[in-house]
């Protein structure tokens, strides 16, 4: 834990402290609707209210045994899984080649990578929409896996550029001196480094799918229902407590990836730390 300078004037030490407070605060609010929402899917009524009657673990079955929302799960999982597999695939392989410095117009390159990042997923949802039309791809798993992809490769390219920022370029040259092809070079040399940022961002890509709603609202079809849009649908149809169980499993299954992220991200700055200089 961060602690004030012993040298610290009294006045110093006090703001220090205000700010930690301050911030906990502000997480405490950004946090607490979502923490709210996981005992309201123990809730034995049906309805949402505190203090809760009694706890329950009927939403939770009915989840599990709607095919409605077993399907939508199912869905969602296949889809993250294809677009972990192709934006890992892109985005890895354009920041190995944003790496290079000498790139012409490598700023330019990496603006665009990032704008679907940057720009309003309304906005991404509509061009999508627009131009997959003329493709024949509104809904299908393809223009949905396609979508996803744009949005969740720039996850991608930012953690594996982060990664090679600490990358020994030797090493590469060393290997095709050797004889090593490229593709072996790549196999052997740069991809064991780099594994922690190519599966940091993999998880990041995994989740941007999972939980994104928006243009899943626009490409896909009556029948295409993956979990979120079926939140989405609930909440809009029928208010159901079984909402809470979906965004309970989503919420868990979120903070699982993204703790797996951050041990991948320690364990990378630890292997850096042991690299001999």
């Amino acid at each position: 834990m961060l602690r004030p300078a012993p040298y610290a004037m009294p006045a110093e030490r006090a703001l220090f402290y205000a700010g930690w407070v301050f911030t906990g605060l502000v997480l405490l609010f950004l946090i607490t609707p979502i923490l709210a929402v996981i005992p309201l899917s123990f809730n034995a009524e049906p309805y949402f209210s505190y203090p809760m009657p009694g706890l329950s673990l009927q939403w939770y079955r009915d989840f599990f045994g709607n095919q409605r929302w077993t399907g939508a799960l199912l869905l969602s999982v296949k889809l993250a899984v294809a677009v972990t597999i192709l934006a890992t695939a892109l985005g890895t392989m354009a920041a190995l080649g944003l790496a290079r410095t000498q790139l012409p117009l490598r700023s330019i390159i990496l603006g665009l990578l990032l704008l679907p990042m940057i720009v309003p997923v309304i906005i991404v949802a509509v061009a999508v929409f627009m131009s997959f039309g003329y493709f024949g791809l509104i809904g299908t798993f393809a223009g949905l896996a396609l979508a996803h992809t744009a949005l969740a490769t720039p996850f991608v390219v930012i953690t594996v550029t982060s990664t090679l920022t600490s990358f020994d370029w030797t090493l590469q040259r060393a290997a095709q001196g050797l004889g090593a092809t490229p593709f072996f070079t790549f196999r052997k040399v740069i991809l064991p480094l780099i594994l922690p940022g190519v599966v940091t961002g993999g998880l990041f890509a995994f989740t941007t799918s999972f939980d994104e709603v928006v243009v899943a609202l626009f490409l896909a079809s009556a029948e295409q229902r993956t979990l979120p849009k079926q939140m989405f649908s609930g909440i809009r149809e029928m208010i159901s407590p079984t909402i809470t169980a979906a965004a309970t499993i989503q919420v868990v299954f979120s903070v699982c990836l993204l703790v797996g992220a951050e041990l991948l991200r320690r364990r990378s700055e630890r292997l850096r730390g042991m690299t001999p200089t």
